[in-house]
């Protein structure tokens, strides 16, 4: 196994030129490097710059189809939701298809910085005769009187990846990342989120048989056992960089059924996927555990996500599906302000029946 490298896609839908079927054949060909994608790009700063345009948007996805798009998506791919590409934030959409077939297929939150937002510095000029090319680097920064339009923050400003490791080190983390344990916030949305553990019962007398699973576990019951979902959250208790204590309004519990490898390839629904618990969580303080319970019919899986309920709306594929999602960006005037609109995801537990 490869544990020193890692692939995620990155930017999965701003030109939209990663179809469902190249995501697969990806993810088939070499499963222990690429484990999953860029769940919310970078430059979350891009519809709230100092020199503001109505095209900007956040993640800079800016972009319409081009020759080279996968010609079945739908207009809308090609903006961010909630600050989440929109291959992760369509509940029932390119996301959920493939963990549908049961394929451990992660997301992350990026930074990718470039330019600082509101920085007062800029890029040098090159010395005569040079660009970017001919020099290899961007020339160092300069003092300016006036804040430039970066559209990035600093690692861990903004986009936060949260990894449960086993060892402190580089490939401890990419460890974390490949087998899925981790959730991902913005704005510092939420503290902590713990999956505590999964529970299958067995049917008729006696005790029940208990086993622990986390994020991008696999927990194996008997057909008809119920499964618990326990959940611990911890409130951000503190200031963020623009001096707002974010404050989560409401968790959404998201679950899939599996269905095993598509025979259409390029399929991007997962039909069987919908919102089925949506806790009002507003207004609670201190750590506090949420408690969710499933009958194991069927082999299916469980995913979190959660708002500070600033802004929503019935998602694209329906309010049976998505009640309350997030709305995307270039939608309403003046609504670019990312520390306003801030969520956070979960990868998946899987639930296999027996």
């Amino acid at each position: 196994m490869v544990d020193d490298a890692l692939v995620l896609v990155s930017h999965p839908m701003r030109l939209g030129l990663n179809s469902p079927h190249e995501l697969r054949s990806w993810r088939d060909a070499a499963p222990d490097l690429v484990v999953g994608m860029e769940g919310a790009p970078g430059a979350q700063a891009g519809a709230f710059g100092t020199f503001g345009h109505p095209r900007y948007q956040r993640g800079e996805y800016e972009h319409s189809p081009t020759p080279h798009s996968w010609p079945d998506y739908p207009a809308d791919v090609y903006r961010t939701r909630g600050g989440f590409d929109w291959a992760t934030s369509v509940v029932g959409g390119l996301w959920d298809s493939l963990l549908a077939e049961g394929l451990p297929f992660w997301i992350t939150a990026n930074s990718d910085h470039h330019l600082e937002a509101h920085d007062s510095t800029t890029v040098g000029p090159y010395p005569p005769g040079h660009t970017f090319d001919t020099l290899g680097r961007h020339p160092l920064p300069v003092p300016t009187e006036t804040p430039q339009h970066g559209s990035d923050y600093w690692p861990g400003k903004f986009s936060r990846n949260h990894t449960f490791v086993t060892r402190r080190s580089p490939r401890g983390v990419m460890a974390g990342l490949r087998a899925g344990r981790s959730w991902v916030d913005h704005g510092h949305l939420v503290a902590d989120v713990v999956v505590v553990r999964g529970r299958r019962t067995r049917r008729g007398k006696g005790p029940g048989r208990h086993r622990a699973e986390t994020l991008g576990g696999r927990l194996v019951v008997r057909r008809g056992s119920t499964v618990e979902l326990s959940v611990t959250i911890t409130p951000t208790d503190y200031r963020n960089a623009v001096e707002i204590r974010p404050r989560l309004a409401h968790v959404d519990v998201i679950r899939g059924r599996i269905t095993g490898p598509r025979e259409d390839r390029d399929s991007w629904r997962a039909p069987d996927t919908r919102v089925v618990e949506q806790t009002d969580v507003s207004g609670r303080e201190g750590t506090y555990t949420l408690t969710y319970r499933f009958t194991a019919d069927e082999s299916f899986y469980l995913r979190l996500r959660g708002s500070d309920g600033n802004r929503g709306c019935v998602g694209p594929l329906g309010a049976s599906i998505d009640p309350r999602g997030p709305i995307p960006h270039g939608s309403e005037p003046g609504a670019g302000n990312p520390w306003l609109d801030t969520w956070f995801y979960t990868n998946p537990v899987f639930v296999e029946v027996r």
